[in-house]
């Protein structure tokens, strides 16, 4: 990996700072989700991401958006001018991410009970 692909770590110096950096950035609560999706679909409008997210707000997947952009991870590109259209796509620093996301599906699905449908609202 070139050196132009490589993101800023915090707290260096300390032997487990790439752990708590990857974890600021997968640990938010839709990122890992946002980047799944884009990893099964491949790249997405605003709209097509949103339905793939369920349960997430516009202004939350802007935001999140907002945020992958800035670290490097999601490209935002313009389809078209009128009507405006963009699409989102995981760069190749995300497409990394891919064994850490599919790491974090498998030992959910190995360790955590299901969610009914009706105590997933609740939360």
């Amino acid at each position: 990996m070139a050196d132009t692909e490589r993101l800023p770590a915090w707290c260096p110096g300390e032997g487990w700072y790439s752990i708590t950096t990857t974890a600021s950035l997968v640990g938010k609560k839709w990122h890992p989700v946002i980047i799944h999706r884009l990893l099964n679909e491949g790249p997405l409008g605003f709209n097509a991401l949103q339905e793939e997210v369920d349960g997430i707000s516009s202004k939350v997947l802007s935001e999140s958006l907002d945020d992958l952009e800035d670290k490097r991870i999601v490209s935002r590109t313009i389809v078209s001018e009128k009507p405006v259209r963009v699409e989102y796509a995981l760069t190749d620093l995300g497409q990394s991410l891919e064994s850490v996301v599919v790491s974090m599906a498998e030992w959910g699905e190995q360790h955590l009970d299901p969610v009914e449908e009706e105590a997933a609202s609740i939360v």
